[in-house]
């Protein structure tokens, strides 16, 4: 089972997100059910271990917040783009305190774990291919000051990851957590 920890944006936050998708050379755009914001990709784990990971994520507690949805860029910010993201705004005090209550409770959990860093952040798409550079550059450009509204966090959901033959992956919700006791 693959699995991921992630904030899932309401419905109107989802449709804003997707609304950004249009032609685009060389980009897979994100399915609109398949926003969201990854806190912490787990990766492949045992039927076992997954018991273990939902007691230690069901510890976690961080005051529930909103969070801005703004800005738009590419992964990496140097070479050929790969990612075509929407941020959260920098510095969110509150989602890096949750960010990292998650990592201390999976780490308790495998400390194997690969710690990565963070940068917030709703995928929109993937380049397929190399694509058109200056398209891309024009597109950031004019969605530099895209705004979806912000929307409160009081849960996180530990989520898996289901290749299917064709097209991008299927997610599910394992379980979801509130933020608060």
């Amino acid at each position: 089972m693959r699995l991921f920890v992630a904030l899932l944006p309401p419905p109107a936050v989802r449709a804003e997100l997707a609304a950004l998708a249009g032609p685009l050379s060389g980009v897979r755009w994100s399915p609109e059910a398949n926003l969201h914001l990854t806190l912490r990709f787990i990766g492949e784990v045992s039927p076992e271990m997954l018991g273990d990971f939902e007691t230690a994520l069901a510890g976690v507690r961080v005051e529930p917040f909103v969070l801005p949805v703004s800005g738009i860029g590419v992964f990496p910010s140097r070479g050929p783009a790969k990612v075509l993201w929407v941020g959260t705004g920098h510095g969110h005090t509150r989602l890096h305190q949750l960010r990292k209550q998650v990592d201390e409770a999976l780490l308790a959990v495998d400390p194997a774990l690969e710690v990565r860093s963070f940068h917030a952040h709703f995928t929109l798409g993937r380049m397929a291919e190399p694509g058109d550079p200056k398209a891309l550059a024009k597109f950031t450009a004019h969605h530099a000051s895209f705004e979806a509204p912000p929307f409160r966090v009081a849960e996180f959901s530990l989520m898996a990851s289901e290749f299917q033959p064709a097209g991008p992956p299927a997610y599910r919700i394992v379980r979801t957590f509130s933020l608060a006791r």
